[in-house]
């Protein structure tokens, strides 16, 4: 007789790993804010979603960002305006560095989602899900040479690709830079959120969450907060309230109807953000 055996793995336990293994194995290597850095380069961080929603519990990590960055992209706005209405304030020091005046952080995710050189990959997506979902070619790419020069950033998490089996969805996404300690866990929920939506949109089970990360790096002036982090034990996940998914009709959820229950995570733990000349 053949048994299998399931491993439930949990994102508060992979992102200890990967900020330990920074930690305690990673080089020195410098990088464009001049802050200096201790990276590694190629790892992979998983999550069962039926553990619950993944997003970090070892400090606290607005939701309402996580909620509004992907409503933005989804929407394929550029702007700041959306963003710091909705108290998502991260982004203006990029757009001061860039020089721009336009109030935009150029053709970022949202014009590559919505608009890679006239193609609507998010269309492309939900469609495909829809009417082949064993393909292997459900995937949308942020990544546009052409472009780059007028992005205030170039993507940092540039693609992700849907996964359908037996009526459960995995999403895997890609990301060239990982700042752990700030930006990763918004990425991590984010993805997380974005699976729920197509998944919830398409009648399907939310299954595991990937994200294939390059070089991944703490910042030198957030390595005791590393050490705060990994020494505080896992609590349990929340759970996500979704009214309503992405589907065909590309109907993009509100605010109010995407709500975490039972969110309860440690105080958050302030790092300064490092942005550069």
């Amino acid at each position: 007789m053949n048994f299998v055996n399931i491993i439930m793995i949990n994102i508060e336990n992979e992102y200890k790993a990967l900020m330990g293994g920074v930690l305690h194995g990673g080089s020195n290597k410098e990088d464009r804010t001049g802050t200096g850095t201790r990276a590694v380069f190629g790892r992979t961080i998983k999550h069962d979603m039926s553990l619950g929603f993944p997003i970090l519990t070892g400090k606290r990590i607005s939701f309402q960002a996580v909620k509004t960055e992907l409503l933005w992209i989804l929407q394929g706005r550029t702007d700041l305006k959306y963003l710091e209405d909705n108290g998502v304030k991260y982004w203006r020091p990029d757009y001061n560095r860039s020089g721009r005046t336009d109030e935009t952080l150029g053709p970022v995710y949202g014009k590559q989602w919505r608009d890679f050189n006239g193609v609507d990959q998010l269309a492309n997506v939900v469609n495909a899900i829809r009417d082949t979902p064993h393909s292997r070619r459900i995937m949308l790419s942020a990544w546009a040479p052409h472009e780059m020069d007028d992005m205030v950033l170039p993507p940092c998490h540039y693609g992700f690709q849907i996964y359908i089996n037996n009526d459960v969805m995995d999403l895997m996404w890609q990301q060239r830079s990982v700042d752990i300690f700030l930006g990763l866990p918004y990425d991590i929920s984010m993805y997380g959120l974005l699976l729920e939506m197509l998944a919830k949109g398409s009648n399907l089970k939310p299954g595991k969450l990937i994200g294939q990360l390059g070089d991944c790096h703490l910042y030198n002036n957030h390595l005791e907060q590393a050490n705060v982090y990994i020494n505080r034990p896992k609590r349990v996940l929340p759970k996500l309230k979704l009214d309503k998914g992405l589907d065909v009709s590309l109907e993009i959820p509100k605010h109010n109807e995407i709500n975490l229950i039972k969110y309860n995570p440690y105080p958050a733990i302030k790092a300064e953000l490092s942005v550069g000349k």
